[in-house]
């Protein structure tokens, strides 16, 4: 019998495995909103074909003695369990639905770590984290609505830019003092990871601006966190907002994994006070700057931790014992924006194309907050995700209200 080949499990695949906890599962939740319903077989098939034209996703976790140097994935060529299930309909099953995406994370132990449940019109795909991320997961999405449909579902070519050379960011507030952290709300005293989605009318941007609506998100962001901790009694402080960037392609070439990089954009403490047009045209400098600039996924720090110099157990809780006692550094929180959703997800006639798809990325502590959008048919698609050890829905929901007023704020007119 051939033995199943084996991938050595990359920087940030290790990292999140050394750090993995039960109370707080690292799970990316996928919500894809359709106008029609799905055919149960029909969508199965689909899925399961997508799966097999995607194989780097058909993996689980190989077993090893104790003294291993490293994590392995083993790819599996088939599937290890059922990966579709429909839910009946009801007052709660997307609530319920939901709550499952945020607490019960795929095992590593089946191939693919991934889930995908139906309820009614809605596809809620759950992504263990320590193995794949939200767009190589979209990815397998848009390849499985058009088995599913027979429709084209080609990503739209992205936005063209002038390729930006690599540079310092202009002005960049020193990174040598702990960032603000969000400040403390009503915790609910049961553990894990509560969220909240909305949708809200995509922010006005003139044309011709030097500015993205990335960077309205990124100021929008800094200036929610800040009228927040203000309202709490926290002292002002830098922020530090981390933001993952994707340069991979969307096409089905694109490599399955996690494979954003990330990069910490900072803001000094009265900086969000500045005039909008000056604050979000030094936040557009930096962003760029920051994108250009070569860098390891999770930085040369993590690299290094990931050399096998040591069994996996040494270098686990190693890595364990670093992540606390770099806690207060750690950036204030995360904005993830996914942007225009490239693919039309058309799941053909009767389930239609869909109007809307929202992401949500892990919220654990000492960040406790992580802000994902997305836009689809000209509406963008928020969602909140928090640490309850933080936060409570009460204050989630003011926190959607101040993200909702200060987004209007960034609509400057010339």
């Amino acid at each position: 019998m051939t033995r199943p080949t084996r991938i050595p499990f990359p920087v940030v695949d290790e990292v999140s495995r050394h750090c993995l906890q039960e109370e707080e599962p690292e799970t990316v939740h996928i919500e894809v909103h359709l106008p029609g319903p799905l055919d149960e077989p029909r969508l199965r098939k689909a899925f399961t074909e997508a799966l097999h034209r995607h194989p780097r996703i058909l993996m689980r976790e190989a077993e090893g003695p104790w003294f291993r140097r490293r994590y392995e994935w083993e790819l599996t060529g088939e599937p290890d369990t059922e990966v579709v299930t429909f839910t009946p309909a009801g007052p709660r099953a997307l609530q319920d639905a939901r709550t499952r995406a945020l607490a019960e994370a795929p095992p590593l132990s089946l191939s693919p770590p991934i889930r995908l449940e139906v309820v009614g019109s809605v596809l809620l795909l759950t992504i263990n984290h320590t193995a794949l991320d939200g767009p190589a997961c979209l990815r397998i999405l848009a390849t499985a609505a058009e088995l599913y449909g027979g429709r084209d579902n080609n990503p739209a070519a992205p936005p063209t830019r002038p390729a930006e050379p690599a540079q310092e960011p202009p002005d960049t507030p020193t990174t040598w003092s702990p960032p603000a952290r969000v400040a403390q709300g009503t915790p609910d005293p049961s553990p894990g990871n509560g969220m909240l989605v909305t949708e809200l009318p995509l922010p006005h941007r003139p044309k011709g601006s030097p500015y993205t609506v990335n960077d309205q998100l990124m100021v929008t962001t800094g200036l929610t966190i800040a009228h927040w901790n203000r309202e709490h009694g926290a002292p002002p402080r830098p922020l530090r907002i981390t933001m993952p960037v994707d340069d991979r392609p969307r096409d089905t070439t694109m490599p399955i994994g996690n494979g954003t990089r990330l990069v910490e954009v900072p803001f000094a403490s009265g900086e969000l006070k500045a005039e909008m047009p000056t604050l979000l045209r030094r936040t557009a400098e930096r962003t760029r700057a920051l994108k250009a600039l070569p860098r390891p996924q999770l930085g040369h720090g993590a690299a290094l931790l990931t050399t096998p110099w040591a069994p996996v157990a040494v270098r686990a809780a190693l890595t364990r014992g670093l992540r606390r006692a770099a806690a207060p550094w750690t950036s204030t929180t995360l904005l993830s924006n996914i942007g225009r959703i490239p693919y039309p997800l058309d799941f053909g006639e009767e389930a239609g194309r869909a109007h809307a798809v929202w992401f949500s990325a892990p919220a654990r502590m000492p960040r406790g907050l992580t802000v994902t959008t997305a836009s689809t048919a000209g509406r963008l698609h928020l969602a909140l995700r928090w640490s309850r050890a933080l936060l409570s829905h009460g204050d989630g929901a003011h926190l959607r209200d101040l993200f909702e007023h200060y987004l209007h704020t960034t609509e400057v007119t010339p």
